[in-house]
């Protein structure tokens, strides 16, 4: 049984982003696995996106600490992070600056391109303008393109565009989730994804798809995706893909933990596609299963976590 060192953990879930499902299945998981460990847990849902209603709700609890399993917006962008840091409630997971960066494509592209770190060749919008198939193609010059909703996470607002008649509406929907836009040369190849634990590299997962796309319903049907952890591939490679992984989350200063997507084209060149800040913590997701290979099991992932937000994030006097 715990100690209950923690106090009150909040496990703050759900949320108004389109991840709200997913949201809601990390928190159950983190909130049932630390109960039956003996600690003090209250589950919020949070409904509402009033700024003041969800200060409300939260000091309601009168919490010590705050797991936060919000998924995409709220969660991931440093809104959340800022309202707790005004209550001065430690909280897990990366800071302000670091969720706001990670949490949009573009910037994640531009800071980790300016670091000299292997991206995608890419072409933005930022304005919500349409942009048609041919100005987007001269920039980059190979098909598939991959057009993705600059904020959003789970493969929402990512389309892989393998013709030009695909491209109108796949911009339209993904215009639809905001005015940004990130569209990437498709690397063909292998993809990967490296959990960041505490400054250090888990084990790799190698992601294989049944489909030709790690899709939303890919990543959250259980049986629609083969995960491989550890990857099966060479110590070089692995060598090579954790550092650029540690390498990105440093850059971004994403501390106590986050998890980078990757592919690995036919040469064995590794090229970063994002940064996930809060990855989830369903069934399926990756960061725990990663954990595990490393010899943590679910609830010491969980308590880790929460040390790490006590030690980095104490109250101010």
């Amino acid at each position: 049984m715990s100690d209950r060192k923690f106090g009150t953990i909040g496990v703050l879930m759900g949320g108004y982003s389109s991840e709200r499902e997913i949201s809601l299945r990390s928190g159950q998981a983190v909130a049932e696995a630390l109960s039956q460990e003996g600690h003090r847990v209250v589950s919020l849902d949070i409904t509402t996106d009033d700024p003041a209603k969800i200060i409300q709700q939260i000091q309601a609890i009168k919490l010590d600490v705050a797991f936060i399993a919000l998924h995409g917006r709220l969660g991931e962008d440093g809104t959340i992070q800022g309202m707790l840091e005004k209550l001065d409630i430690p909280y897990t997971g990366c800071g302000i600056k670091a969720s706001q960066m990670a949490f949009n494509k573009i910037l994640t592209q531009k800071a980790l391109k300016n670091a000299g770190l292997p991206v995608a060749e890419h072409y933005c919008i930022t304005d919500g303008k349409s942009v048609d198939f041919k100005t987007v193609w001269n920039h980059i010059k190979s098909t598939p393109l991959v057009l993705k909703a600059a904020c959003e996470g789970s493969s929402i607002g990512v389309h892989v565009v393998r013709h030009p008649s695909e491209w109108e509406p796949a911009f339209k929907n993904a215009l639809s989730y905001g005015p940004q836009i990130i569209v990437e040369q498709f690397i063909k190849g292998r993809e990967f994804t490296v959990g960041i634990f505490d400054g250090v590299a888990l084990p790799l997962v190698e992601i294989v798809p049944k489909a030709n796309f790690f899709s939303f319903s890919a990543k959250y049907q259980k049986g629609a995706t083969q995960y491989i952890c550890p990857a099966e591939i060479s110590e070089n490679l692995t060598g090579k893909i954790k550092e650029l992984s540690l390498k990105a989350a440093e850059i971004l200063d994403c501390e106590e933990f986050s998890r980078v997507d990757l592919r690995v084209d036919d040469n064995e060149q590794p090229f970063i596609l994002e940064i996930n800040t809060i990855p989830g913590f369903t069934g399926t997701s990756l960061f725990p299963k990663a954990a595990r290979e490393a010899g943590y099991s679910f609830v010491q992932v969980c308590e880790k976590l929460l040390n790490l937000a006590l030690k980095s994030r104490q109250p101010k006097d």
